[in-house]
């Protein structure tokens, strides 16, 4: 048996797939204090309701979000950073950019709560841009400041020199004084992390590695404990932000790199039920409880960028292009200063959730809308394990919304959600028109638990006329992990003009790059990887970089190659000298197939009917209500219609119809 397990904001999701391709899912409530005990409740209902013992699991992968909580909630380590002498506040300078000119009281946009001042430190030493060394380090200095650091009681050290990445030796010279004197204390170095230039950028997720690797290590740690204890011998395999699994012994060396975990692996499970739909290019929305995170999958490939942005904080790791906003099933309704209504990005969770949870939450959320509307049995939400109490959603709406605005409790549920689509659709007009795309020449893939419930108000705002609904898109995200491959990564610093360099070159650079991959690769117990080359080229002169991949190592190529992306991305592009950045290597094993489990049949029957408030109309209207298991490639669904299942339901508007085409796939379409 294979399980994947994504922890959200608000549900925990597990897929349980066995040898034989059968399929069995289930969603529960998140255990934000300890994550993992909703892992262990997990492999309890997968022991006692589907009879998989912990001893025939196979395989275990995970995605989580403990990284990027500890960023957003302040709770990784106390660090200490050790810079070249002179360079002590580089994290503090940052680029000398403000985005919020003229704000009354001015914050700090770089992220120095990972390291402030005075657990800074310098050491004498210096490399010049040509990697030779000018100044040897000195060892007194190092041994002080590893000491003072000591003292102060930090709890890892991100080491960051000037120009380390075209020398690390001091580096890690430095990594062997910490490790003699103080063995158990972590330790992050530049030329490690991200061997590239631009001094900032390379110290700032320097220190955000060191920041949550005490973090991530621990909660590694105790899942491996948890899964032992439980009976489960299989290894613990976890999502990057790539879109690639590796082991949690790697993940703990290189923590940073988890940013974005299960928004990852929802994208890889989106590619795939785009693809048993017959679309390629698509754009994934996943709802959740909390969050919605938005992709652009172009001809079944997902756009990968170079750095993200992390509550605001540009951080210069690869991952999926994926944008998240405060938009989920959770997001609180409010009303500002102004007397307008928001909605997020302030969320319920699930601890205590929204009011209709009875579990003590008093404010109005998305979900207590669409409960008023119609759009969800309260005795079927979640497959059944938690009942919803209408009465409490109605009784937060009144009193929070619909009184204030002197409206109908209906008419502020249905307001809800005009606000919050009109914020969803804007967030996709960002990845896509924003970019010079037009996402009316794309398919709409909606995922999580709220995704289709919104799916035909979203595709209506873009013009989208064809919506694709995976089988099990409630948990498309922890089916996705089952599907990843196993992937690293390796990057180095290699500065040449393009007009002075030698196709040989770039051979030896390469194969060294092939050669740290292929070791990680070998401790995955992977040995027949597909091997892709890059190279990060920009104009002589140009601050910022464009990856072009390395089909050939002529340099007349590569510069036509980058000409071409030059264009695509900018719009134009001129024959004037570029050079080499960077070169990276990506190894990545076979990618298994999606967990998609096939709808248990049951016997056809006619749908019910209940009344439903929906924007094209100004009272209720009465709906067919169908439950996915009982369509059949025959049924043509018309709107309005609810089309419910376990782990989500989908909302089919007005002008809208519905059918299954032979993948066991939901196709919405608009009516002409």
């Amino acid at each position: 048996m294979e399980i994947g397990i994504d922890i959200g904001g608000t549900f925990t999701d597990i897929v349980c797939r066995g040898g034989d391709g059968s399929v069995r899912i289930a969603k529960m409530p998140t255990t934000r204090v300890d994550p993992s005990r909703a892992v262990l409740s997990a492999l309890d209902m997968a022991r006692d309701e589907w009879g998989v013992p912990p001893s025939a699991i196979s395989r275990f992968v995970h995605g989580t979000t403990v990284a990027t909580n500890a960023v957003l909630e302040r709770k990784g380590a106390r660090i200490g950073l050790i810079t070249t002498e002179g360079f002590r506040d580089v994290l503090e300078i940052g680029r000398q950019m403000r985005h919020q000119m003229y704000d009354l009281v001015l914050r700090p946009e770089t992220p120095v709560f990972l390291a402030p001042r005075r657990y800074r430190r310098e050491v004498r030493e210096r490399i010049d841009a040509q990697g030779h060394v000018l100044i040897p380090l000195d060892q007194d200095s190092v041994q002080l400041a590893v000491d003072d650091l000591v003292a102060a009681d930090v709890q890892a050290i991100a080491v960051c020199l000037l120009f380390s990445f075209l020398n690390p030796t001091h580096e890690r010279r430095i990594r062997d004084v910490i490790s003699a004197r103080y063995p158990a204390l972590p330790v992050s170095l530049s030329s490690d992390v991200d061997p590239a230039f631009r001094e900032y950028e390379r110290t700032c997720v320097t220190a955000f590695d060191a920041y949550i690797k005490p973090v991530v290590g621990d909660y590694l740690a105790n899942m491996e404990h948890c899964l032992a204890a439980a009976g489960a011998t299989v290894p613990l395999q976890v999502m990057q932000s790539r879109g690639g699994l590796m082991s949690s012994a790697i993940a703990r060396q290189r923590p940073v790199r988890l940013f974005l975990s299960g928004p990852a692996a929802g994208v890889v499970g989106g590619i795939d039920a785009g693809r048993a739909a017959g679309f390629g290019d698509l754009i994934t929305v996943d709802i959740g409880g909390t969050s919605c995170d938005i992709a652009l999958v172009r001809d079944g490939t997902p756009l990968i960028r170079s750095e993200g942005v992390i509550d605001g904080y540009t951080v210069r790791v690869p991952m999926v292009d994926v944008t998240a906003i405060g938009a989920g099933g959770g997001s609180i309704a409010w009303l500002d200063s102004a007397g307008s209504l928001r909605v997020g990005p302030r969320s319920a969770g699930s601890e205590p959730g929204p009011a209709c949870y009875g579990r003590g939450g008093d404010q109005p959320t998305v979900t207590d809308a669409s409960l008023v509307l119609g759009y969800i049995d309260p005795a079927q939400f979640a497959g059944g394990t938690l009942t919803l109490q209408p009465a409490l959603a109605r009784v937060a709406l009144e009193s929070a919304i619909a009184r204030p605005l002197g409206m109908t409790v209906e008419e502020a549920a249905l307001g809800i959600h005009r606000v919050l689509n009109a914020q969803m659709a804007e967030a996709i007009r960002l990845v896509s028109v924003g970019r010079g795309i037009d996402p009316r020449g794309y398919t709409l893939l909606p995922l999580g638990g709220g995704g289709p419930m919104h799916a035909c108000a979203l595709a209506e705002e873009l013009g989208i006329h064809t919506v694709v609904v995976p089988v099990h898109p409630g948990v498309l995200s922890a089916a996705g992990l089952l599907g990843a491959a196993v992937e690293h990564e390796s990057a180095t610093a290699f500065p040449r003009a393009l007009s002075d360099l030698r196709s040989d070159e770039l051979t030896p650079a390469l194969r060294a790059l092939d050669d740290r991959c292929a070791a990680l690769m070998r401790q995955e117990n992977v040995h027949d990887a597909d091997i892709r080359h890059f190279a990060d080229v920009c104009y002589i002169g140009q601050s910022y970089h464009l990856e072009v991949s390395l089909a050939s190592c002529d340099p007349e190529r590569i510069y036509q190659l980058f000409l071409a992306a030059h264009e695509r991305v900018y719009g134009h592009s001129t024959r004037v000298p570029a050079q080499i950045v960077n070169l990276r290597a990506v190894h990545r094993s076979h990618p298994g197939t999606v967990a998609m489990a096939a709808m248990q049949r049951i016997t056809p029957r006619a749908p019910t009917r209940r009344a439903i408030r929906v924007r094209e109309h100004e009272g209720l209207v009465s709906a067919e209500i169908w439950h996915r298991d009982a369509l059949t490639q025959h049924h043509r669904v018309l709107g309005p219609a609810v089309i419910e299942q376990a782990d989500t339901t989908t909302l089919v508007d007005p002008a809208w119809s519905a059918r299954v085409i032979q993948s066991g796939i939901l196709l919405l379409e608009k009516e002409e």
